[in-house]
């Protein structure tokens, strides 16, 4: 093909639209602001502890071996993906906990112990649960939403599966025990989405983990960002880091190229941003006039909360699992002060990741590397002042999980970093330090999220958390086979697949997991 084709940010969204175009001919270049590939996928290094910065559930995993399938390459050949038993440790405020995995006897047994009523209801919702999948998932996941007719189509089935109501209402119709509710409403989390305002339609993630896994890949996220990144070099792409993209240039509507400081304008004809929408349409394209209309009316959308993470090195270990989620005394209060009224708690629900349990390889030897992470409102509710508040409110964490799970914590630990709201906003240029772009409602899903491609913008389009299909990092990567669906002529991306597969020596067409 005689196109040409840059992306604006090398997260996972941007990697894999890259791959997809690199891989199908088209002449490709990542424009990426750090001086690491990866976007929210970072890694921080410090006195032998590696740290992954943001997303460290992976799911879905055919999702990735397509991208190598496309390529005629193996996964197994670039990373190494295990699995992950249990998928998380729920550890409620009564002081009990539940491992929630994909051993379902022993869910069942674990569900009995807490309440025998709801081991029927958590069967029935795990059968609501893939229909909803079936639908939203794997019918709809990688097909954009181009036009309100589109959203027309599918809103007969969205309304036999109450994609009205909210996950935690969903939920409630067929559990019972408030703790067990909160242990199967908690994934819109992971998305941005509050379970009480969040549709009905993200239960489907329930039944994605059970049906493909929860993996970790062998030395981090980060090195599934490695694999992506070589396999889009392997292919001829270039990658340009400490490199951010000034300006995206336009004539009449219409992509010219990119513009940066360190190697100047440079010539495209289609531009993939993987980067926040209004910051796109405001900084990115602020010449442009129909620019300024998307980006006032992005700005007017809900965005979903932000995080607090603290990254830090122990000098032991700790007898915790890999992923694990700690419910605070109040669910549906604190989750309104964080999505509504902006309020910093006093109490917190946390995240702690350990993928020491998984990879020792991640700190020195008999030591730990963690990450925990506090859900708290975006700057647009609550303005503090972090580089004050932030310190206070870590220590506040560490002595919490000191008294809840990890005796002598704060003596353990060797490395330390905090990574606030405002940290957010600058260095991921993150409408008001969102830490999943817009707030995954009915009202901003699928046609109601930002397109993939702009309609009036000739040769611009988008990939990400902020388009279709949403945020995490199934979701980012089906939103780059969505949007370059309408980059890439079907038929010349049939006979590249065709050819491709014909012609390789590597592992049959479409082998997973």
């Amino acid at each position: 093909m005689d196109k040409t084709a840059a992306i604006v940010g090398s997260g996972f969204g941007g990697l894999a639209a890259a791959i997809r175009l690199q891989a199908s001919g088209v002449d490709t270049t990542i424009y990426e602001k750090r001086e690491r590939p990866g976007g929210r996928a970072y890694v921080y290094e410090d006195q032998g502890y590696r740290f992954d910065a943001g997303p460290t559930v992976i799911t879905a995993p055919e999702a990735l071996y397509e991208l190598f399938d496309l390529a005629g390459r193996k996964l197994s050949d670039y990373v190494e993906l295990v699995p992950v038993d249990p998928f998380y440790r729920l550890h409620f405020h009564d002081g009990g906990h539940f491992d929630y995995g994909n051993d379902e006897p022993s869910m069942l047994q674990q569900i009995d112990f807490r309440n025998p009523r709801d081991v029927k209801g958590y069967q029935e919702f795990l059968k609501y649960s893939k229909a909803v999948y079936d639908e939203g998932y794997s019918r709809l996941v990688h097909v954009p939403f181009q036009s309100f007719w589109d959203m027309i189509r599918v809103s007969p089935q969205l309304l036999r599966l109450k994609a009205y109501r909210s996950v935690y209402s969903t939920v409630s119709c067929f559990i019972t025990d408030e703790n067990l509710r909160q242990a199967f409403s908690f994934h819109s989390l992971l998305i941005g989405g509050n379970p009480f305002s969040a549709s009905s339609i993200y239960t489907l993630i329930h039944y994605l983990e059970r049906n493909g896994g929860v993996w970790f890949p062998r030395g981090g996220t980060g090195a599934l960002v490695q694999a992506l990144v070589k396999l889009f070099t392997d292919l001829g792409g270039r990658i340009h880091l400490s490199t951010p993209v000034k300006r995206i240039v336009t004539d009449n509507n219409k992509v010219l190229g990119v513009a940066t400081e360190r190697l100047g304008f440079e010539r495209y004809s289609w531009v993939v941003s993987n980067g926040e929408g209004l910051h796109t349409y405001r900084d990115l394209l602020k010449d442009c006039d129909v620019a300024k209309k998307r980006a006032a009316k992005l700005d007017r959308k809900r965005y979903s909360m932000s995080l607090f993470l603290i990254y830090f090195g122990v000098n032991r270990t700790f007898p915790l699992p890999h992923h694990n989620v700690i419910f605070g005394p109040r669910y549906r209060e604190l989750l309104g002060d964080i999505f509504e009224r902006g309020v910093l708690a006093d109490d917190f629900s946390l995240y702690l990741h350990n993928p020491s349990a998984t990879d020792s390889s991640l700190a020195p030897p008999g030591c730990s590397s963690f990450y925990v992470l506090s859900p708290v409102p975006h700057l647009g509710k609550f303005a503090g002042d972090w580089s004050k508040i932030g310190p206070e409110y870590a220590d506040r964490i560490l002595k919490f999980l000191e008294k809840r799970l990890m005796p002598d914590l704060t003596r353990s630990i060797v490395s330390k970093r905090i990574f606030t709201p405002m940290d957010f906003q600058t260095e991921l240029n993150a409408h008001m330090g969102s830490a999943f772009s817009l707030e995954p409602t009915l009202l901003q899903s699928a046609y109601f999220r930002m397109p993939n491609v702009d309609p009036k913008i000739q040769g611009l389009y988008f990939v990400g958390a902020g388009t279709h299909p949403g945020a995490g990092v199934p979701g980012v990567i089906n939103s780059a086979k969505a949007t370059c669906s309408l980059m890439l002529p079907s038929a010349e991306g049939t006979d590249y697949l065709l050819r491709n597969v014909l012609e390789r020596k590597s592992v049959p067409f479409g082998e997973g997991v």
